[in-house]
């Protein structure tokens, strides 16, 4: 290759130049360490516009977007069958760019890959890729899985086994249930209610359904006992007694108070406003008054009308 290789800055970011060759520079790559080596592996490294393949008779090309590197089907003058632009898909976090072949992105545009359809109401389950990783998909309920791999080789009774698990995400590396209790205790001896440990916005804690208490620092959820639990509730009773307050009606008491609070502030404004218009009344009677007065001071005041009589 002779010639000299230029370092341009386009609309889209800088890029290297040779003769009528043109590669873009990744963003990850400080302008420091852009070498003439570097320049040249760039401007020899396989083309974007070039396709891999073919899919159908419509051609597949492996692209370097903003958001990673991808697959695409088609073109936007040639879309495939039954779509109205291509179809993308992204390259898994294991694959180098470089190497993706064309049966890599087969693979990659079978997603969303339908499993099959739900026996028990026939609703369809996918597998796919997004943002936050691979998961599979049932209407609106999307459950996150292990790899990315996985996406080709899950089965409908694995996802159905899935679906037939509670809900889970991740808080410190373990998983917590998103809804329902996490741990069910039994009866309160106090209350007489049922104590169920919930995970909630400041953490996991303890609950009657009228009193709840967090757990201690000690405490691990998969190692506490009921026992454990009713002596959390009791103590979370006994510091709401110390300040005034009665377990279990606190929220309402609250709920009082500020609806009372707001009804006094209503009261007060509908008030000030009443006021308002008697104040103005005040301002004209006196602005009257003083007019009268002033009409009444003339009238009393002698009137020249001849110096000679």
């Amino acid at each position: 290759m002779g010639g000299p290789v230029n370092i341009m800055k386009g609309k889209y970011g800088p890029y290297v130049k040779w003769e009528k060759i043109n590669a873009s520079v990744p963003d990850d790559l400080p302008p420091d360490e852009l070498t003439v080596e570097k320049a040249l592996e760039l401007l020899n490294a396989p083309k974007m516009e070039d396709p891999i393949g073919e899919l159908d008779g419509l051609p597949v090309f492996a692209k370097n977007g903003r958001y990673g590197p991808y697959v695409q089907w088609g073109d936007h003058d040639n879309p495939p069958p039954g779509m109205e632009k291509p179809k993308m898909s992204s390259l898994f976090s294991t694959m180098v760019f470089e190497d993706v072949t064309m049966a890599d992105a087969e693979k990659l545009l079978r997603l969303p890959r339908h499993l099959g359809d739900d026996p028990a109401d026939g609703i369809g389950i996918f597998s796919n890729n997004g943002r936050y990783g691979p998961y599979v998909m049932k209407e609106k309920d999307y459950r996150n899985i292990d790899s990315e791999d996985q996406l080709l080789t899950i089965t409908l009774d694995e996802a159905l086994k899935i679906y037939s698990e509670p809900k889970v995400y991740k808080r410190g590396g373990a998983n917590l249930a998103a809804k329902g209790p996490l741990k069910e205790f039994g009866t309160d001896p106090v209350s007489e209610k049922n104590v169920t440990a919930k995970d909630g916005r400041f953490g996991v804690y303890v609950t009657d359904g009228e009193t709840n208490a967090s757990l201690g620092k000690g405490d691990r959820l998969e190692e506490i006992s009921p026992e454990r639990a009713y002596e959390l509730l009791a103590i979370r009773r006994e510091a709401m007694i110390a300040k005034g307050g009665t377990p279990g009606k606190k929220a309402k008491a609250t709920k009082k108070k500020a609806a009372a609070k707001k009804k006094a502030a209503t009261k007060k404004t509908a008030t000030a406003k009443k006021k308002a218009p008697t104040k103005k009344a005040a301002t004209k009677k006196a602005a009257t008054k003083k007019k009268a007065a002033t009409a009444k001071t003339a009238a009393a005041k002698p009137v020249i009308t001849d110096i000679n009589d």
